[in-house]
């Protein structure tokens, strides 16, 4: 069918954002009967409408300004970020600084950190199971407080990571795909981002729901990224990008064996964070 008339046709998109969460240029302009241009042109005004998101190659369903809130990202796949929190303890050197964003996936690795280490991090709830811990040194970042993202931002947190070098940050993702880590908002992409341009290394936490959704604030190429930890349910294609781009992809089983470490058989790739 052929949407000739600009009405029919953005109610279309609009539909099949919110179906998916996601509408390709590409694929849109060729289901519908018009060109690419037509449709960016469609989607750039239904963006000033607020009513999708503009990504990479596409538009997405909008987001709240902050993200989905924390709590309720934090009870989705818990078994996924449970194992990925498990997979990545062990790619924390001992006595490190590290720091920590405020991921769901991340505070789930924050309650097994071992001893030794000095925390860095923005996020309460890491805060909150770094203080009980006398074996953990805890530098806590300031800021205005979130209540969607349950940390600390803006240029008061952002100033104060540039005062600081660590050893190894430890990020999460809304979406990653082979254009780059995105987040859902602002305020959080450029705390990442200043986390991983103080770093040594980057270590990447995800779900394997994070490689097929979408997300509009770009922080970071994967070719930034040293270590990316992922759940074994993550598809062989999914597997392969990761693989051909990242320094080494830990896969995380879903029970609490032992995962598996596999480096990237290209030489290593630049060290340097997206904008």
């Amino acid at each position: 069918m052929r949407y000739t008339q600009a009405p029919e046709r953005r109610r279309e998109l609009l539909r099949r954002a919110a179906e998916a969460g996601y509408v390709s240029s590409t694929d849109a302009a060729a289901e519908l009967g018009v060109s690419e241009m037509t449709i960016r042109r469609d989607l750039r005004q239904l963006a000033a409408q607020g009513l999708v998101n503009r990504v990479a190659g596409g538009a997405s369903a909008p987001v709240p300004a902050y993200g989905v809130p924390f709590e309720q990202r934090r009870d989705a796949a818990t078994a996924e970020k449970e194992a990925v929190g498990r997979a990545a303890v062990p790619l924390v050197p001992a006595g490190a600084v590290v720091a920590l964003d405020a991921g769901t996936t991340v505070a789930a690795l924050a309650a097994r950190l071992p001893g030794g280490l000095t925390v860095v991090t923005h996020s309460v709830p890491v805060i909150l199971a770094c203080t009980g811990r006398e074996d953990l040194e805890l530098i806590s970042l300031g800021g205005a407080y979130h209540r969607a993202t349950r940390s600390f931002t803006g240029p008061i947190t952002r100033g104060s990571l540039e005062d600081l070098a660590v050893d190894v940050a430890v990020l999460s993702a809304t979406a990653a795909g082979p254009t780059g880590v995105y987040s859902a908002n602002a305020a959080d992409a450029e705390i990442k981002r200043a986390m991983a341009r103080i770093a040594r290394r980057v270590v990447l936490l995800l779900d394997h729901g994070k490689l097929a959704a979408h997300a509009p604030m770009r922080f970071l190429d994967l070719a930034a990224v040293d270590t990316v930890v992922v759940d074994a349910g993550t598809d062989a294609d999914q597997l392969a990008l990761l693989r051909a781009t990242c320094r080494e992809v830990v896969v995380a089983p879903l029970d609490a064996g032992t995962a598996v470490p596999t480096s990237r058989p290209a030489a290593s790739a630049t060290r340097a964070a997206g904008t």
